[in-house]
C-alpha cells in the first residue's frame, strides 16, 4: 500500500510539502510524471498503463496536485460493476471527482496553495475533509492511523524532522525513510505481499504546492523496495531535466 506525508502550514501563504511513494507490482507498466494525457488539457501525472489512468496528477496551471492510495471497499459490488481508479488523480486536478465513484474503495490526497483535503471512499459513504495545519502520515486507513505499523512508528519522527530549507526541503524527510529501511515490518518503502500480489515501493515523489505554484520531484530506487542513496540525486533533478525519466 503507498504511503504518503504531508505538512500543511499553519500560516497562510506558506507551501504544502509533501512526499509520497508509490507501491505496485514491478512487472505492472506504467511511466514516471509526464504529458500522458492529451485530452486533458497540459495534465501531467505518474501513469499505469495497463489501466491508463494515473497515480498522482498535477495542474500546473492551476496548481493543484492529487495522489491516490488503495483503500478497502466494503461495497458488495461485483467487479463488473466498478471501473478503475486511476482516473480519480486526473478528475481530482480538473472538473473534481463524482460524490458516488464508480471504483473500488480510496483515500486521495488533493492540495492546492489554499490547503489539502482528503476523500475517503469505502465504497459506500465518501467524506471529504480539510487536513488539519502540521506533519501527518496517509496511507490506506485514516490519517494518522496508529494501527498502520510505519505510521505509528514513525510519525513523530517525520513531525521531529520537519522539512528544511532550500530547494531540498525534503531531505530530513528522507533521512527518516532511509532509517525506517532497518524495520521491514514498519519500512515507508516496502516489499509487501497483498492479496495474492508483491507490492513494492517503486517510485518516491517530492512536490511543494503554493503561491508559486507546484515543484515535483521524482526518483526510482535501483532495486525496488529497498533504500538507495541515489535516491536522493534523483530528487534534486527537476522533472524534465536531461536524465530525468518520464
Amino acid at each position: 500500500m503507498c504511503t504518503v506525508v504531508i505538512d500543511v502550514p499553519e500560516t497562510a501563504g506558506e507551501p504544502v510539502r509533501l512526499l509520497a511513494v508509490r507501491d505496485e507490482e514491478r512487472d505492472r507498466p506504467w511511466r514516471g510524471l509526464g504529458p500522458w494525457w492529451p485530452e486533458r488539457g497540459g495534465i501531467l501525472g505518474v501513469r499505469d498503463d495497463r489501466a491508463g489512468g494515473a497515480w498522482l496528477a498535477v495542474d500546473p496551471v492551476a496548481g493543484r496536485l492529487a495522489v491516490l492510495l488503495n483503500r478497502q471497499d466494503l461495497s458488495t459490488r461485483s467487479d463488473d460493476e466498478v471501473v478503475s481508479r486511476g482516473a480519480i488523480p486526473l478528475d481530482a486536478v480538473g472538473d473534481g471527482i463524482p460524490d458516488r465513484p464508480v471504483t473500488r474503495g480510496f483515500n486521495l490526497v488533493e492540495v492546492d496553495a489554499d490547503g489539502a483535503h482528503l476523500v475517503e471512499w469505502d465504497g459506500l459513504v465518501a467524506q471529504r475533509s480539510r487536513i488539519a495545519p502540521g506533519t501527518h502520515m496517509i496511507a490506506h486507513h485514516e490519517v494518522d492511523d496508529p494501527v498502520t505499523p510505519r505510521i505509528g512508528r514513525w510519525l513523530e519522527d517525520f513531525r521531529r524532522a520537519g522539512t528544511g530549507a532550500g530547494e531540498d526541503w525534503w531531505m530530513p524527510w528522507l533521512d527518516v525513510v532511509a532509517r525506517a529501511t532497518g524495520d521491514p515490518s514498519a519500512s515507508v518503502l516496502r516489499r509487501d505481499a497483498h492479496d495474492g500480489h508483491v507490492l513494492e515501493s517503486l517510485l518516491v515523489c517530492v512536490a511543494s504546492i503554493g503561491a508559486e505554484g507546484v515543484d515535483v520531484r521524482q526518483a526510482t530506487p535501483a532495486e525496488p523496495g529497498r533504500w538507495d542513496d541515489g535516491l536522493i540525486e534523483g530528487l534534486r533533478r527537476r522533472v524534465g531535466d536531461p536524465d530525468v525519466a518520464g
